[in-house]
């Protein structure tokens, strides 16, 4: 029993079964994925540029907007060239290893849940800013701009820190990954680790209920009151304000989609449909990182009247 157990626990390499459901077409989806890693990779350093280069720019929603970007260029970076360079190889079983898939899910986990928590901080700051605005200044101070910046990638960092070491130690009874990147939940899945496993998905779930379940409810309740209160006072000013929270609501609804439609797959079909797998784990790469930088730049008009004039438009 005890000699069974070490030679699972000795697992040292995964199999991503992901890459070969996309083997068929695989140049199509190279040239697709690289043209959008190139888009994510121009369109977020010139949002990131603008923000940092302009003076005028350097305020808490911006600054939360810059955060936002760079945070789903770390994303883009754990994610895209892997896959890229996994289809040019042409390998129909795409070997990782153990150390390596635990790492990038550790890093997808964490900034996954940074991006609800940004959210939330951003909308505190509109809350503030429209609800309180005589206090704005003393409220949203540098220093409370750094707590805030600092607990949003902290906090998931830890948290998800301890259940990516835990995952890291549970012997494993399979080994072959029906996706196109490692997470911590679908390591965990492969384990036989028992009542740690379980203890371990239990951990996992309030966690997400800390770092995203939590972010996403304050996030509706303070717009719900900054739409009460702009709807009460019926003022140009109250509506312009309203206006600036509408790329941050966009953005919340394309994170919350696609970590619902993740969810929904692992819930309903699980490991059974390797096709549903592959295309919730497509979006979950796709939606966020492409549709991130078009929202800020072309819903915030501050942001994109610079990005008119760096680019010579009219």
């Amino acid at each position: 029993m005890t000699s069974n157990a070490s030679s699972l626990a000795a697992v040292t390499s995964l199999t991503l079964d992901g890459v070969a459901q996309l083997s068929e077409h695989r140049w199509i989806f190279f040239f697709v994925f690289f043209a959008l890693y190139v888009f994510v990779l121009v369109s977020d350093v010139l949002v990131i540029y603008v923000i940092c280069s302009q003076r005028s720019l350097h305020r808490p929603m911006f600054v939360f907007v810059a955060a936002v970007l760079l945070n789903s260029l770390a994303g883009s970076a754990a994610i895209y060239p892997r896959l890229l360079s996994d289809l040019a190889s042409g390998l129909r079983q795409v070997e990782v290893a153990g150390p390596v898939c635990i790492s990038q899910a550790y890093v997808m986990t964490s900034l996954g849940s940074s991006s609800f928590m940004l959210l939330a901080a951003m909308s505190l700051d509109r809350y503030v800013s429209i609800c309180r605005p005589l206090r704005y200044a003393a409220l949203m101070s540098r220093a409370a701009l750094a707590a805030l910046l600092l607990l949003c990638f902290l906090l998931p960092a830890a948290l998800v820190g301890g259940a990516a070491l835990q995952a890291a130690r549970l012997p494993l009874c399979r080994t072959r990954l029906r996706r196109l990147y490692c997470d911590v939940y679908s390591f965990v899945s492969l384990s036989c680790g028992g009542g740690a496993a379980r203890l371990l998905q239990v951990y996992g779930l309030l966690c997400s209920a800390a770092t995203v379940l939590v972010p996403v409810i304050f996030v509706l309740v303070t717009y719900g009151r900054i739409l009460f209160i702009c709807l009460r006072d019926s003022r140009t000013i109250s509506s312009k304000a309203l206006q600036t929270c509408v790329p941050h609501l966009l953005v919340l609804v394309n994170y919350s989609v696609s970590a619902g439609v993740e969810l929904l797959q692992r819930r309903l079909h699980g490991g059974s449909e390797p096709a549903a797998s592959i295309l919730s784990s497509v979006l979950v790469i796709i939606v966020p990182t492409v549709c991130n930088p078009l929202v800020y730049g072309l819903k915030v008009k501050q942001i994109l009247t610079h990005l008119k004039r760096l680019l010579r438009i009219r």
